[in-house]
């Protein structure tokens, strides 16, 4: 077996055992290699509620869509760099208010719909409109008018500068989508890919195959088919692998088994970097938690370095902010409020509380977050406090009740957007946190596109958060990868939720 860990930048190797030719063929004389696979099947730990990433805010929605049926006007590279897509180039004018896009000609949808500037300017304004769902609608509310001075000209008048513009319009929720067949997209997504939606068979798999008529004749796709499964039990993830009914699971779920691979004449394990940010987030707008003096003991109650090894098998980074090491201004903040038991019962009896308290944490089934609560009702015992474990069902029921309605008391999940520190802007979010020198902060990024300045802002923001703990910073997780060793092109790094199978093929 092979096990690659790009987290830290250094490849390691064991030796690779059983190398598989096709040695039938050489000894019946034919001597002629067998032609490489031109199908593959990615495993799932969660299936998405939908497969438009313009509505929904799930982000295994993007992990089956995102540049494999759909694209956007940027895009974001296994680098984690913008870069053109369907529009070519563009400038921005001075003061930063005016953004003109060249678009691509010749592009059409899967359905032979043309994209062009009407297309875009369609798309946008949905995005933005008063009736838009679009789970990231504020990344349009600094557009004032989306001109079209021709087919192939989009231009975006801003009402104040928006330094991550193009970063956001390279986001799953930013893809464009056909005036004839965006309200169907939900169930039979139409884009402008390199891959067809063929099938959806609930409670099972998504089925794609090759767009014939891609428009970036620069790109080679090599596979003819894709599915996605869907399989929640690690277990039957491990099963799957091993009897070849996937031939991947980019993001496979059970960190404790990947040494189970070790030996293995097939499969590869892939270690790499995400920006899945597991926090326990808190509703800061009721008893206790609208004291940060409360939020701060229950963090210094948190032996990070003890949930990691229990949770994910000490696979993860740990944190003290809503930020990864792989983001510009990144600063490590997880000594602010360090592990110190006593500290905390005396901060929590500052606070009102010193017999401790008792709340519930509404946790979701998947196993990161069932055995990171566990963990933290243990290390909270420890100064009084009684935290009871409430299982929700994720997606549906943790979005209806945590995201929608703020109907909890403290949660935990692992966020996956990049560079989301703005969530803890957003009013409403679930969070319910209001600190208006932060929103400032965060609103000094935009005025700028200056990439030191960013970073500089980002940083700020990284401690206001750290010193209020609006959540309990945990741990990044990495993603854990194991797939067949002859599958080429799937990305090792996650710099946004994605299966892009643009560059996937077989190594004959």
């Amino acid at each position: 077996m092979t096990r690659t860990n790009f987290s830290i930048g250094v490849i390691t190797r064991r030796a690779a055992l059983g190398l598989m030719v096709a040695t039938s063929a050489i000894a019946a004389g034919q001597g002629s290699a067998l032609a490489a696979k031109t199908s593959v099947t990615l495993g799932m730990a969660v299936e998405p509620g939908g497969l438009d990433p313009t509505i929904g805010a799930q982000v295994m929605i993007g992990q089956v869509t995102w540049q494999n049926i759909f694209e956007g006007l940027t895009t974001i590279d296994r680098d984690g760099k913008v870069v053109p897509l369907l529009a070519e180039s563009w400038t921005v004018s001075p003061d930063g208010l005016t953004y003109t896009f060249k678009l691509r000609q010749g592009v059409k949808f899967h359905d032979g719909e043309v994209f062009d500037a009407s297309t875009a300017k369609f798309t946008i304004d949905r995005a933005r409109g008063a009736d838009s769902v679009n789970p990231q609608k504020r990344y349009f509310s600094t557009i004032d008018t989306v001109e079209t001075p021709d087919a192939a000209t989009l231009v975006l008048k801003l009402k104040q500068p928006t330094g991550s513009l193009l970063y956001w319009l390279a986001w799953p929720a930013s893809v464009m989508v056909a005036p004839k067949t965006a309200e169907n997209n939900k169930v039979t997504p139409v884009g402008t890919g390199p891959f067809r939606f063929v099938n959806w068979a609930k409670g099972s798999q998504v089925e794609l195959s090759k767009n014939a008529d891609y428009w970036n004749k620069d790109v080679s796709v090599k596979l003819e088919k894709a599915s996605f499964r869907f399989i929640g039990d690690p277990q039957a993830q491990a099963a799957a692998l091993r009897a070849g009914d996937v031939d991947a699971f980019p993001e496979f779920g059970a960190p404790e088994l990947m040494d189970s691979f070790e030996g293995d004449a097939k499969l590869v394990t892939v270690i790499g970097n995400t920006e899945l940010k597991v926090v326990a987030g808190m509703n800061n707008a009721v008893k206790p938690f609208n004291d940060k003096r409360v939020r701060q003991a229950l963090m210094m109650a948190v032996d990070r370095a003890t949930v990691i090894e229990g949770a994910w098998s000490g696979l993860g980074t740990p944190i003290g902010s809503h930020y990864t090491p792989n983001d510009p201004g990144y600063v490590d903040l997880t000594g602010t409020w360090p592990y110190d038991v006593e500290k905390a019962k005396a901060l929590l009896a500052e606070a009102g509380y010193p017999n401790g308290l008792t709340f519930t944490i509404k946790a979701p089934q998947m196993a990161y977050a069932q055995r990171t609560s566990q963990i933290l009702q243990a290390m909270f015992a420890e100064i009084g406090v009684t935290m009871n474990i409430e299982t929700t069902e994720f997606p549906a029921k943790w979005v209806s009740d945590v995201l929608k309605a703020a109907n909890y008391e403290m949660t935990i999940v692992a966020h996956a957007e990049p560079m989301d520190l703005d969530i803890y802007a957003r009013d409403p979010y679930y969070f319910n946190y209001k600190n208006p020198e932060f929103n400032t902060v965060l609103q000094k990024v935009q005025e700028t596109a200056d990439p030191a300045e960013q970073a500089k802002y980002y940083g700020e923001a990284q401690k206001i958060l750290a010193d209020d703990v609006p959540s309990l910073f945990l741990f990044v997780m990495p993603k854990l990868g194991v797939w067949d060793g002859k599958l080429k092109g799937l990305w090792a790094n996650e710099p946004i939720p994605s299966n892009v199978l643009t560059d996937v093929f077989w190594e004959e």
